[in-house]
């Protein structure tokens, strides 16, 4: 049985359009399909570690529209403990507008919301929910203060802080040393080192003394590596429909694996089995595997669970 984990970040709602490509800048497309889904990479990381079978509790805040309830409701109806999003009158529920093209590949762009106003005092008034946390999640769709008193709090109370850094931006080196597990994926690996090449950005990393570094690579799997060596786990090869949340969906699944005690290589494997899922499914949350679709999946390849 896993230990809890406490994921604080963002909750969105998301407004996708299929297309067939992006559009070039100051050109109009007609779209297909459009949907709402339930998003924002706090809530899709608590659903995709809560549906592996972890007891999840979340910080974040939404506003006091139908956005916001819909959003506390279906984090609600996946398990997440949700006593610790606050509902905020004075901002929208944070939104995402999402385009899909035809070959899976997503542009977004975010509107902050009441994801902006979540505050250090916010994080600091629920240190309750980090008490017995084994591993706590954050993210960068809410404001830096905020994710650096969540770190603190967590290393405080012994729990692995797993930090995605995503959306990219430049992060200060206590973040960095705050953070037991550092997950970027190629892109975001380059602006925190200043890097273009996967291998010396690696190694810029770790010579700021950070502990561990998995570093997500798409179609190629994803890579663990510490001071102690390096293990690249290959991705499973699928047939992708929509990546909107494949990186979410990793996270919770290392997030759930670490949880329950397995060791990293093992959690990357079950992140990598993660992510193949729901690229193959559309939308946020609904792409999101369960516990036994992700262990039938490692199954049918072969793998022990």
């Amino acid at each position: 049985m896993s230990k809890p984990i406490l994921v604080v970040g963002s909750l969105n709602m998301d407004l996708v359009v299929s297309v067939p490509r992006h559009p070039r800048p100051g050109e109009t497309l007609l779209g297909g399909a459009f949907h709402t889904f339930p998003g924002g990479k706090g809530a899709n990381q608590s659903v995709a570690a809560a549906r592996l079978g972890a007891p999840v509790r979340m910080i974040g805040r939404v506003g006091t529209d139908k956005f916001g309830d819909t959003l506390l409701a279906t984090l609600q109806a996946d398990g997440v403990d949700t006593r610790f999003v606050q509902q905020d009158a004075q901002a929208a529920s944070g939104v995402a507008l999402i385009t899909v093209s035809a070959d899976g590949q997503n542009t977004i762009v975010v509107a902050a919301g009441a994801n902006g106003r979540l505050s250090t005092a916010d994080v600091q008034a629920a240190e309750d929910a980090f008490a017995d946390a084994v591993v706590v999640v954050l993210q960068l769709e809410i404001p830096l203060p905020a994710v650096e008193a969540a770190a603190r709090l967590g290393r405080k109370h012994g729990a692995a802080v797993v930090l995605n850094p995503a959306p990219a931006q430049p992060l200060s080196a206590e973040l960095l040393a705050l953070a037991d597990y550092l997950v970027p994926n190629q892109s975001e690996l380059e602006l925190l080192s200043g890097e273009p090449d996967l291998e010396r950005g690696i190694r810029a990393l770790l010579e700021r003394g950070l502990r561990n570094l998995v570093v997500t690579l798409g179609e190629r799997g994803a890579r663990w590596v510490s001071a102690a060596g390096s293990v690249e786990v290959p991705a499973f090869a699928v047939r992708a429909v929509d990546t909107v949340a494949a990186g979410d969906a990793f996270v919770g699944a290392f997030a759930a694996a670490l949880a329950e005690g397995r060791p990293v290589q093992d959690a990357l494997l079950r992140g990598n089995a993660a992510g193949a899922l729901a690229v193959t499914r559309a939308g946020a949350q609904p792409s999101l595997p369960a516990r036994v679709e992700l262990d039938d999946f490692l199954r049918e390849r072969g793998i022990k669970i």
